[in-house]
């Protein structure tokens, strides 16, 4: 290689602290700074000049800089600084980056950008970005539906580029082994159709069989070039992500956080919420409020758990009710999708039915002990429902996860105050403690990134062979049996500032559950040392090139 490659090659570079023998054997002398400087040193100054910019937005781009100059620095920084850069490098941050990508458009951060109008050159692109690495986790989007902000089409590449960097901060991917990928298939969000400096195909979202083979030939695709990846479904659209999901689930390794991941950690602040109530998942009703990917997904995981728990498929679909924006759910409904079917009720369960057409109804009918919002609707876990409900059971679940901030459908605070502090709240943002009458009520974030950096290293330490329920159950369980359910306002999930800690946690629980399975290919038979044996550190190396 080069010098001018190697300082070029985010993978190789080390900036200043290539040393002195480094500098004579690659020819590096002359092109960097006559000071040395560790990557100690590198770090405390990079982390004064992240802390030296006025907004999230001007800190990502800096940050995003450091990430296409020098991974090792990079990851070095976001490790030391999880929780802080969290809300900075991913949500909500990652919204305002999204929304401006094609007119700020500088790097292609090694994603590979898959154009459904030019198939014939898939696999030629996916060998050109993986250039060469031996890549065993993507995360691939189509961007029809990212968070609460909808279609952006191939603009909506950096959030599988901000997933992956949580993936590694968190849980020690290897960043060489990753790739982040994007399916091109048009947009029908209008004002990039008529937005001049858009990068993307712009026509609408083609949909059918176009669609569907286009994903398919990127599966096999996919299989044939990286025979060991992890696949991670992210952001599709309502109609297509759970059929893509169910199509591959058996076939590969392969995961949906709207669907699987989100279920998980609401599993998971249930789990913790129960063991500060010493109540029973069985004794629960669950409304979802919102029923799309994200809340269809969430409800299934829940019933598949009190399944699990011992309860017939019957008895445990009678706990769930689901509300979207047609009101409560019904089964003469035909417009329901087939995620919503399962859980659609009978109109002859209720003597007003027809007037169950508001979350506020629906909760007065049902009096739900679990309330979960995934409806992007904002502040619409009114005072008036909320009451409702904690009069109803002593100690009511109440999760509004619509994130951003100006989407989420209540306050912690509020909620706090409304229940008279008997409420077990988690939220979809980052939340400050909440203190009222004398207590300090830690609220848990249900942050994703709790779960999926550790499922999917426990995932390939193990190197199963498929990403099965019983792995999801352990993952969720592993985290929700952290909570101290002894302290006065303990968050019903562990907070993210330990992010990393509890991700080897996950991980290893994972692993141990493919390894009892007999689904595990990897040769030895301890979870720890498996996960231990692939773990990524942010140091730098001697450098040794061919």
């Amino acid at each position: 290689m080069t010098p001018n490659e190697i300082l070029n090659d985010p993978f190789l570079n080390k900036g200043t602290a290539f040393t002195e023998a480094e500098r004579k054997q690659y020819h590096l002398t002359g092109l960097i700074p006559a000071q040395i400087r560790s990557l100690r040193e590198q770090t405390d100054f990079t982390y004064k000049q992240v802390e030296s910019k006025d907004s999230n937005l001007e800190k990502r781009l800096f940050l995003m800089e450091i990430f296409n100059t020098n991974r090792i620095l990079y990851y070095k920084l976001f490790s030391e600084h999880v929780a802080e850069f969290m809300p900075i490098v991913y949500d909500p941050t990652i919204a305002d980056s999204i929304e401006h990508y094609s007119s700020l458009y500088m790097n292609p951060e090694n994603a590979a950008f898959l154009s459904i109008d030019d198939p014939d050159s898939m696999k030629e692109s996916l060998k050109n970005a993986a250039n060469g690495r031996d890549i065993q986790l993507i995360v691939v989007t189509d961007a029809e539906g990212i968070l609460g902000i909808g279609d952006w089409g191939t603009d909506g590449v950096d959030i599988a580029v901000g997933k992956l960097m949580v993936y590694t901060a968190a849980a020690g991917v290897d960043p060489s082994k990753v790739l982040p990928v994007v399916l091109d298939v048009g947009t029908n969000n209008q004002k990039l159709l008529d937005s001049p400096v858009y990068l993307g195909n712009q026509h609408k979202r083609v949909r059918g069989d176009q669609y569907f083979d286009f994903v398919d030939q990127f599966v096999q695709t996919t299989k044939g070039l990286f025979p060991d990846v992890y696949l991670h479904w992210e952001d599709f659209g309502r109609s297509n992500a759970a059929k893509i999901l169910n199509k591959y689930k058996d076939k590969m390794v392969t995961f949906n956080d709207d669907i699987q991941g989100t279920g998980i950690i609401v599993l998971a602040g249930i789990l913790g919420a129960l063991q500060i109530s010493k109540q029973k998942l069985a004794d629960q009703r669950y409304l979802s409020f919102g029923a799309g990917t994200a809340g269809a997904g969430i409800t299934k995981r829940i019933f598949d758990e009190m399944v699990e728990q011992g309860l017939s498929e019957d008895e445990a679909r009678s706990h769930f009710y689901m509300v979207d924006k047609q009101g409560l759910l019904f089964d003469d409904d035909d417009t329901l999708t087939p995620e919503q079917k399962p859980f659609a009720r009978k109109r002859s369960e209720f003597a007003n039915a027809d007037k169950l057409t508001s979350l506020a109804a629906a909760v007065s009918a049902i009096h739900p002990t679990i309330l979960v919002g995934t409806s992007t609707q904002p502040d619409t876990f009114t005072e008036a429902i909320v009451k409702d409900m904690a009069a109803h059971t002593e100690r009511p679940i109440i999760f509004p996860l619509s994130n951003p901030t100006v989407l989420a459908e209540a306050k912690a605070e509020d909620l706090i105050k409304w229940t008279d502090g008997k409420g077990l709240i988690a939220t979809g943002i980052p939340a400050d403690d909440v203190t009222y009458k004398g207590v300090t009520y830690q609220i848990g974030q249900g942050n994703n990134a709790l779960i999926y950096p550790g499922l999917g290293l426990g995932t390939m330490a193990a190197k199963a062979t498929v990403l099965n329920d019983e792995m999801i159950s352990a993952a969720a369980h592993s985290l929700g049996g952290i909570v101290d359910s002894s302290k006065p306002g303990a968050a019903v999930l562990p907070p993210v500032t330990r992010l990393a800690e509890f991700s080897q946690t996950v991980a290893q629980a994972v692993a141990k559950s493919a390894i009892d399975q007999g689904i595990a290919r990897v040769e030895t038979k301890n979870p720890v040392e498996a996960v231990e044996n692939i773990k990524w550190e942010p140091e730098y190396q001697t450098l040794r090139l061919k």
